[in-house]
């Protein structure tokens, strides 16, 4: 299988928050912040900071990761974050 990565998107205002799951990283960033598809979620509510990531080996423990992240609270969302970017940054010239 193949390697993966599950992240984390913001808005400028650190309102609301989504979880996607991707195999190529800052292609799926790129195609978040040039909003190639108008019509979803991420472009309606203009989610394309990326604030927080990982990597695992099979897109398997990615897709198990995204369902424990999707189910998970608010809170332990933003504690995730706060663990490696305290400040929300934009991380996405580190990819």
């Amino acid at each position: 299988m193949k390697p993966g990565y599950i992240y984390i998107l913001t808005n400028k205002n650190n309102t609301t928050l989504y979880v996607g799951v991707t195999t190529y990283l800052k292609k799926r960033i790129l195609q978040h912040k040039e909003k190639y598809n108008p019509k979803s979620f991420s472009a309606r509510y203009n989610l394309d900071k990326l604030v927080y990531h990982e990597a695992h080996q099979m897109i398997g423990d990615v897709i198990a990761r995204e369902k424990q992240l999707k189910v998970g609270s608010r809170a332990q969302k933003i504690g995730l974050i706060e663990s490696i970017n305290p400040e929300w940054l934009d991380l996405f010239d580190e990819v």
